[in-house]
């Protein structure tokens, strides 16, 4: 089996390098793509399991800068699933295909462009289509004509199988999470910590990332403003309320111990708020659900400013699977796919050591709730809904202070 020399691996290092510095929001995902050699595949190219298949033979014609463009492309195909909307979109033929990749670049490339990452290999832009600029891969290819590819992309973008892609449909290869490859929910999950960077980045230095970047992020991560201001409202009640929670203790003596000698006089102790989030991941949310329920957990750290020491998460079924101390939600490890009990999550958080004072509780609502709640803890209950979900219990008890988080229309 080819490998590739040490040279060939220290240009693609440095590519990446130059990649990420140009594109930091972008890391994730180009760190994420595992390196394969491709030799006589006449390309540089990604299959769909964000593994990216190098040509040895055609490294020499790339500068670090130049790969690094070609790796920003290729990966950008990924991120925005071009393959699964090829199939969507029922691009089969092999001229199809061609006209998709070309369609997918352009999409791509007027926003590269920008920031002068457009690869010169694979140059498509929406004016070389006869369209405008700003619409997606669908739009189009509706209007462009078939014809060559100026660059095989691969299967990442367009859905058709290459003969360095390994096996599938159950066979060990990249398409089913193999070593070196992701499997449908990793890829789905790293997009959504590409978009919540995407949306970070923006925050934090405004302006430096392009319009068509920032579009796709908010559609990944659905932003509807009334119930976010509410639902941050409910936290911040509760920790709040918590945090102005002050009383006496006697762990250390009081300063004015020493005008009443031979007694032993309590301080006031204001506590530090906990926050303990249990994660519904039962068989009933599907991935767009846990999807939304991580970009939750990455709104309550940033909103209710609990970044810097981090909240437990708990992932719960019918029973509790993982329980990790987070600052940001690509660190969560979401288990389950059973039945659903929320409220053995509840108790499990309530029995955690230091107790929270606050439980929040994301779920699709399809589980039973305990008669009463936690003594001492407020809970907060966000209802995932995406529309076609019929009705059923699936409603939080009055004693839990509730907001229903509706899916984008």
């Amino acid at each position: 089996m080819s490998t590739l020399a040490g040279p060939e691996r220290t240009k693609i290092a440095a590519a990446r390098v130059w990649a990420v510095h140009r594109q930091p929001y972008l890391a994730r995902a180009l760190f994420a793509c595992a390196v394969e050699p491709a030799p006589g595949s006449g390309t540089i190219a990604v299959d769909r399991a964000w593994r990216l298949h190098v040509d040895p033979d055609l490294l020499a014609g790339f500068d670090p800068a130049e790969l690094g463009r070609l790796f920003i492309h290729l990966t950008s195909h990924l991120i925005r699933d071009h393959a699964a909307r090829a199939e969507a979109n029922r691009v089969a033929e092999d001229e199809s295909r061609a006209r998709w990749n070309r369609c997918a670049d352009a999409e791509i490339n007027d926003d590269l462009q920008v920031d002068g990452c457009r690869p010169t290999v694979a140059p498509d832009l929406p004016a070389d289509l006869g369209a405008s600029d700003g619409l997606l891969a669908e739009a189009y290819y509706q209007v462009a004509a078939d014809g060559p590819r100026h660059w095989d992309c691969g299967s990442g973008a367009d859905a058709g199988d290459r003969p360095w892609d390994g096996q599938c449909d159950g066979s060990p290869g990249p398409r089913d999470g193999s070593p070196g490859g992701l499997s449908g929910p990793q890829g789905d999950l790293l997009r959504l910590t590409v978009a919540a960077d995407i949306q970070r980045q923006q925050g934090t230095e405004p302006g430096t990332v392009a319009g068509g970047w920032l579009r796709w992020a908010e559609a990944v991560l659905p932003s509807r403003v009334d119930w976010r201001r509410a639902l941050a409202a409910e936290i911040r009640s509760a920790i709040s309320a918590a945090a102005g929670a002050v009383d006496y203790s006697y762990r250390r003596p009081s300063r004015r111990a020493r005008a009443v000698p031979g007694v032993v006089l309590p301080t006031m102790r204001r506590p530090v708020p906990e926050v303990a989030i249990v994660c519904d991941t039962s068989g009933s949310m599907h991935d767009g659900l846990l999807a939304r329920a991580l970009a939750e957990i990455d709104g309550i750290l940033v909103r209710a400013g609990l970044r810097a020491d981090g909240v437990r998460v708990l992932a719960v079924d019918t029973t509790v699977h993982t329980l990790r101390r987070v600052s940001r939600a690509g660190q969560v490890r979401l288990a389950g796919g059973g039945g659903t009990d929320m409220g053995a999550g509840i108790a499990a958080a309530a029995a955690l050591r230091p107790r929270p004072s606050t439980v929040i509780v994301l779920t699709d609502g399809y589980t039973p709730w305990p008669d009463r709640p936690p003594p001492g803890i407020r809970v907060v209950v966000g209802l995932l809904r995406d529309g076609a979900q019929p009705g059923g219990h699936g409603n939080p008890p009055a004693w839990a202070r509730a907001v229903v988080i509706e899916a984008e229309a």
